[in-house]
């Protein structure tokens, strides 16, 4: 079994293999940084292409200021699948690895896309700045909430471009909706609720199979401790099963609940609470598939979060939406690019709509144009050092709502919480889950 810690040990590639440790010390930040200037494009590898990997691949191309290098994934099929719509759209062809590990010694890569399945988001995130790499991580950035922290440490250190892909930080009028509330649209905001609805089917009761010769199921554990192959995993229903997803909360949920956060201008709570469970079907299915939960901020504001992962009936005629309450009236940021502002008696008095159409039921790319503008955001951070509209200190505090929420699902009963740096207080079985068993030798260490 090849781990992270025997990998770095054991395995060379061709005549320029080096070793983990002095890779890291020749590629420090200054040098690296050097290198990046160098270069016309921004080179970037992508992990994870099986759905979502491919569409921030192929979006990735498309910029200028970019070309992709590498395409990595344990799926033989997702290699070839995602290099062929790369040749389709921009007429080249990136080279294909089953083992990210081994690219992140090439001298060809700037900067990583990670759209892996939620365990190996962190993770790879650390290798990837240990390496000398720039980031791009989609949400959740963890798997846990140690992993978050370990990740704002890991930036730091390495003084690496972290960017978390919560991209609707980027949409003109998503940030033009939000900076109204922030100038008294509605008065002072006291209250945020938003919402997901989506009609996903049952995943049925899993049996233990030969792994397909297509897929490296050693590698796609990674980090988590290993169990046997079944054949209703891979590769979407991980999201379902607590070893290695997160649920719907941090899948769909972690977008709408960093905007509440983001507008009603808070970090770390005081309390929080979920109800919820798998209420639609009996099967494999772990997390819930339907969940509240509700999160307050001392004497401040509140906010909730409704998942419905198999009832799609939509709140406000949107899908996924959120809905700021305040002294003079209500704003609500749509599914897509748009926003609305209400008066008390429910008067539509402004509305910022986006020409662009977004459908929020695309699991794959439902919105490329817009999504490059959180991509071109990331560029400038690297190029010019700009500020991030996602950076990871945020994103780490938008993910960690999400992961109390399912916390508190786990453990029945509400959390209070240390509001000056979100840890459980006073309840140390639930801080158990505050991090996770990992498989040996894969173990996150600055």
């Amino acid at each position: 079994m090849t781990t992270r810690r025997n990998f770095i040990k054991q395995t060379a590639i061709g005549t320029a293999a080096i070793s983990w440790g002095s890779m890291i010390s020749k590629m420090s930040a200054e040098s690296y940084a050097n290198i990046t200037g160098a270069n016309d494009k921004i080179r970037v590898g992508v992990i994870g292409v099986n759905s979502r990997g491919t569409a921030l691949a192929t979006n990735f191309s498309k910029q200028d200021r970019c070309k992709v290098t590498y395409i990595c994934d344990v799926d033989s099929r997702a290699i070839s699948k995602c290099i062929t719509s790369i040749e389709k759209a921009m007429g080249y062809r990136p080279k294909g690895e089953k083992d990210f590990r081994k690219v992140l010694e090439s001298a060809d890569i700037d900067a990583f896309v990670i759209a892996t399945p939620d365990h190996w988001h962190a993770p790879a995130a650390l290798m990837a700045m240990q390496a000398g790499k720039h980031v791009y991580l989609e949400k959740p950035c963890s798997y846990t909430p140690a992993e978050g922290e370990i990740l704002v440490q890991a930036a730091a250190k390495y003084k690496r471009v972290l960017q978390m892909g919560n991209q609707r930080r980027a949409w003109p009028n998503v940030r033009e909706g939000i900076m109204a509330l922030k100038e008294g649209a509605i008065g002072r905001a006291y209250y945020g609720k938003s919402w997901y609805a989506t009609n996903r089917k049952p995943i049925g009761i899993g049996k233990e199979t030969a792994v397909p010769e297509w897929l490296d199921w050693d590698l796609w554990q990674g980090p988590a401790p290993r169990v046997p192959y079944k054949d209703n995993i891979v590769h979407y229903n991980w999201h379902w099963f607590w070893h290695w997803g997160t649920g719907e909360a941090l899948n769909n949920g972690t977008h709408m609940i960093d905007l509440l956060r983001w507008g009603l201008d808070v970090d770390y709570p005081t309390m929080v609470s979920s109800i919820g469970g798998r209420y639609f079907a009996e099967d494999d299915w772990e997390t819930p598939d339907t969940q509240t939960i509700s999160i307050e901020f001392g004497n401040k504001c509140s906010m909730i979060w409704e998942g419905l992962s198999c009832n799609g009936k939509r709140s406000e005629e949107q899908s996924v939406g959120c809905m700021f309450y305040g002294e003079k009236g209500s704003l609500m940021i749509t599914g897509g690019n748009g926003y609305k502002i209400f008066d008390l008696d429910n008067n539509l008095i402004k509305e910022g709509t986006g020409k662009l159409a977004v459908d929020p039921q695309n699991r794959m790319n439902p919105t490329e144009s817009l999504d490059a503008l959180h991509i071109n955001n990331f560029f400038d951070a690297i190029r010019k050092g700009e500020k991030l509209y996602s950076d990871i200190d945020s994103g780490h505090k938008s993910t960690l709502l999400m992961q109390l929420g399912n916390i508190s699902q786990r453990m029945g009963r509400s959390l209070h919480i240390d509001q000056t740096n979100g840890h459980i207080l006073h309840d140390q079985e639930a801080m158990k889950l505050w991090n996770r068993d990992y498989e040996s030798g894969w173990e996150m260490k600055l």
